[in-house]
């Protein structure tokens, strides 16, 4: 008859290096330890179902030498070897029942993995965050949003900073993409309900976000289907809902010179933020990630990381951007030259860009009054931020600034260096670049402080 085991003499028991040795337990049958050659102990329960012979393992053996805790274990394993021996008793083959509790963690790990939610937020982190700089506004459009509250309990800025760059961590917008079919696979989703999705937009107003929505979707799906996880994209053969007409808009010298006065009265940091893209000509996004590092004497090198051509792009800092930068406050150990916290560039452009535009207002109508006319009567036309792009490319034209330079200056790669001129032509317009961006500085001074334009000399030398 098989002897009890105890705390104590588990911790005698011995290897056999010829053979594997399983010493049965006296008090409960079928539980035995198993000693392998080399020594090392595990815990086995065996049993008879459906009249034959079952083995399960239950673990290795954990205490040592130590008789407390060799005990300990004794009564834990006891317990668990004893339910399954019940079990067994009731009918049920309990290696069968973990084979199939195996099984359907499996299938629910790889449904969880392939929910719409799950394959968006890996999208955002893996394709979209390393490849677009505006990654957060295609996250906005799939209805993922970093998450207020969890940034506002985090105890450091560092956290803070990391919690609103992490798309596992975003919160999800209410009838937004992800809200309403987050819980689905992604192989689950039809043509159908992407195009009544899109209708659903247009109807309440959104025809151009509608647009947008589509184009991240159209992007998650194809990265889906390159990660093996669809087939086919049901965005094919969708085509955008809202037909978009290619923006004109222009700021006058007027509006120019308001800008300027409003930034002025902005001050830190959005309003120097803003009088840089007007002396630069620079995207927003390029601007507010600006680093001291890339500034060397009068000249701001992107690193191709943070341009869209993909190279880096050198631009020319004219007296007036100069000075701008050298009033800067500075954050100790942050190399950002526009960032409130020191960990992260400055956000908030929009509502930024909405109080920016209550003091161009103010100011309109203030010289509108002091002109006797009615203030009432102005009004300021609707505008974006990437419009001075469009207005400092105007602005220079009128200069007689050639297409070329503006073009190396703006950092396009269609227009005149699109196709195969831009293969061989590679001269940069180093000077050139300088030249129209100092008389572009001059041309905004003299708007700002009510010279004459007339007295600006056009830049025919920067052709």
């Amino acid at each position: 008859m098989a002897k009890a085991l105890t705390g104590a003499s588990l911790t005698k028991l011995k290897a056999d290096p010829s053979k594997r040795l399983e010493i049965p337990d006296g008090v409960l049958t079928g539980l035995y330890l198993v000693i392998q050659p080399t020594g090392r102990k595990s815990w086995a329960v065996r049993y008879r179902a459906y009249g034959k012979p079952r083995k399960m393992v239950l673990g290795n053996y954990l205490a040592g030498d130590n008789v407390e805790l060799a005990g300990a274990e004794l009564k834990r394993i006891r317990a668990e070897a004893s339910d399954i021996l019940d079990r067994v008793r009731q009918g049920i083959d309990p290696a069968v029942q973990k084979q199939i509790s195996k099984k359907q963690a499996h299938n629910e790990d790889e449904a969880d993995r392939t929910r719409l939610d799950s394959v968006a937020r890996l999208f955002l982190a893996r394709y979209a965050k390393p490849k677009n700089r505006s990654w957060k506004e295609t996250a906005r459009l799939l209805g993922l949003v970093p998450d207020k509250a969890k940034i506002a309990a985090a105890e450091t800025d560092k956290d803070k900073a990391a919690i609103a760059d992490d798309p596992k961590t975003f919160a999800v917008v209410k009838e937004g993409v992800v809200d309403k079919w987050g819980h689905r696979p992604i192989d689950s989703m039809t043509r159908s309900e992407v195009i009544a999705l899109l209708d659903d937009l247009v109807d309440r107003g959104s025809p151009i976000i509608a647009n947008r929505t589509l184009a991240a979707l159209r992007k998650l799906f194809n990265w889906s289907i390159q990660r093996d996880l669809l087939k086919i994209s049901p965005c094919e053969k969708v085509k955008p809902p809202a037909t978009e007409k290619a923006r004109d808009r222009v700021l006058t010298d007027n509006e120019l010179k308001a800008l300027w006065q409003g930034c002025e009265a902005m001050g830190w940091p959005f309003g120097r933020l803003f009088q840089m893209l007007v002396l630069t000509g620079q995207r927003r996004e390029e601007v507010g990630a600006m680093a001291w590092r890339e500034i060397d004497g009068n000249t701001w090198t992107l690193p191709r990381e943070r341009v869209k051509t993909d190279k880096a792009h050198e631009v020319a800092l004219s007296a007036t951007a100069l000075g701008i930068l050298e009033q800067l406050p500075r954050i100790s150990g942050s190399d950002f030259v526009f960032t409130t916290n020191g960990q992260n560039p400055v956000s908030g452009f929009s509502k930024a860009k909405d109080a920016l535009d209550a003091k161009m207002l103010e100011i309109m109508r203030k010289e509108a009054e002091d002109a006797g006319e009615d203030p009432d009567s102005v009004k300021l036309e609707p505008w974006r931020l990437h419009d001075i792009r469009r207005t400092v490319a105007s602005g220079m034209a009128k200069l007689g600034i050639s297409l070329a330079v503006i073009e190396k200056i703006l950092n396009h790669t269609s227009g005149s260096f699109g196709g195969i001129v831009g293969v061989y032509q590679r001269h940069e317009f180093s000077e050139e670049k300088r030249r129209a961006l100092d008389a572009w500085a001059r041309y905004v001074e003299g708007i700002v402080i009510k010279k004459s334009t007339e007295n600006v000399i056009p830049m025919r030398a920067a052709q």
